[in-house]
């Protein structure tokens, strides 16, 4: 090794990775992410260090972006990381994207889900990590399931085993109960829930395994718009960990490092 060796984000060395650009084997993006932790677009810097550093995959957020600046952070996703992963995606920002990556990777599986606003690209060959533990996601009706959907993405794509439940809300306790022994083998649950949100509470005094509420923004009048789930599950009597009204990223990606400390407990 070189006495004055210098080493990237990702630990390789620089002056190999300077040396592979210079011969045309990477791109200027790749290198950079290589050697900084990001790659520098036109429309921001893409955090391409973020899973190794984090155990979380990068992902880009299209709400509040212009659908080509969404496309181009998400052509360098899978350029330096062999995977983009966007949420919150309208139409304009899938359809762009999935242009962009037609264009520049023709061969890269897509999966759009329209539900969940969603889309998840793999370059070919990409192997995606895989956790022996088990992710069940748990939406109280169908206004839920958007958020329940985005949880479910994350955390499949930081390679748990997810399982999804939908439609058992608390308004009848029997929908909940002739689920309850499948939802008792997860390893960590989150539960989506507008309205009121007691459904993550419910759950919480019934299983053993860790239990994340995600309030969402279904509902009206006083406590509307995700304030009253908010609220109840911030209140709750039974031990669960809330996130912020939506939160669904958050919550999956936090199921997702508890299963990846299940995985490496085995």
């Amino acid at each position: 090794m070189r006495d004055e060796e210098q080493t990237g984000a990702d630990g390789t060395d620089t002056r190999a990775v300077l040396e592979a650009l210079a011969a045309g084997e990477i791109s200027v993006a790749e290198a950079e992410s290589r050697i900084a932790g990001y790659a520098t677009t036109a429309a921001g810097r893409f955090d391409a260090d973020r899973e190794r550093r984090r155990g979380i995959p990068e992902a880009v957020l299209a709400e509040g972006k212009r659908p080509a600046e969404t496309a181009a952070l998400a052509t360098t996703a899978l350029e330096t990381t062999g995977r983009a992963v966007v949420t919150r995606a309208d139409s304009a920002h899938a359809a762009a994207v999935l242009d962009a990556v037609g264009a520049a990777a023709p061969d890269a599986s897509i999966d759009h889900d329209e539900t969940t606003r969603t889309v998840v690209v793999h370059a070919a060959g990409f192997e995606p990590p895989s956790l022996d533990a088990t992710v069940t996601v748990v939406a109280g009706g169908t206004a839920d399931a958007p958020v329940a959907g985005e949880a479910a993405v994350v955390a499949r794509e930081i390679g748990a085993t997810v399982d999804r439940i939908a439609d058992v809300g608390v308004a009848n306790l029997d929908r909940v109960l002739d689920q309850l022994d499948r939802i008792r083998e997860a390893d960590v649950v989150v539960v989506a829930a507008g309205r009121e949100g007691a459904l993550s509470t419910v759950l919480a005094g019934l299983v053993a395994a860790p239990v994340i509420a995600v309030p969402v923004s279904a509902g009206y009048g006083a406590g509307g718009a995700g304030t009253a789930a908010l609220y109840g599950a911030l209140q709750s009597c039974t031990v669960l960990t809330t996130v912020n009204v939506d939160a669904g990223f958050v919550a999956g990606a936090q199921a997702g490092l508890i299963a990846r400390a299940v995985d490496a407990g085995d």
